[in-house]
């Protein structure tokens, strides 16, 4: 092996390492996040009560519950089995409870997720209501609820049950969307 191959593989080893070099130099240096979880919060409370105004300074609805988390990135909410309290149209209260909750940055929509009760208690000629469902979206702003899952509608002498709901507390209607089945008490067995 003569000098000249020496050298010759000498000089090509000095250029793979000098490309590499500035390979290495210019590559492409964006921050990835190596983490990959749950957003982070910016705050979380415990034992709370949040309640949420419109302009006018009117309730559109109240929040409580033993956790609730604020996330950074959206400003949203995340609550852990709360109780609520929305008001229909005729400032009757609706009452409730959820395994867990996400309101929106602004307070406009309130995802009510897993079990959902409401109740809304009887008040002058206002008849009480029982509603059951899982994964309720609510418009507390507008007065406005909506869900795919099975609902049951318990008032005094019927009991509704059907698939999916739709509600305007604004003139008070719940509306079942599909598969109804009613169980109607006749006048002289109610209470």
């Amino acid at each position: 092996m003569s000098r000249n191959y020496w050298l010759t593989v000498a000089v090509l080893v000095a250029l793979v390492l000098g490309t590499e070099y500035l390979v290495w130099l210019n590559r492409d240096r964006t921050d990835e996040q190596t983490f990959a979880g749950p957003p982070r919060s910016d705050y979380t409370l415990s034992d709370f009560t949040l309640n949420a105004l419109n302009a006018e300074g009117k309730r559109t609805f109240q929040i409580s519950g033993p956790f609730l988390a604020r996330r950074g990135d959206d400003a949203s909410i995340f609550v852990t089995t709360p109780d609520y309290l929305l008001v229909d149209g005729g400032g009757n209260p609706w009452q409730g409870k959820s395994d867990s909750a996400w309101v929106n940055n602004d307070g406009t929509v309130m995802k009510l997720l897993g079990h959902v009760e409401m109740h809304r208690q009887p008040v002058g000629n206002t008849k009480p209501v029982d509603l059951v469902t899982t994964d309720l979206t609510t418009w507390p702003k507008d007065k406005k609820m909506e869900t795919a899952a099975p609902a049951t509608i318990t008032q005094p002498g019927s009991i509704l049950r059907g698939i999916g709901l739709r509600g305007d507390l604004n003139d008070k209607t719940l509306e079942l969307l599909s598969d109804v089945q009613s169980t109607i008490e006749p006048k002289k067995r109610r209470k």
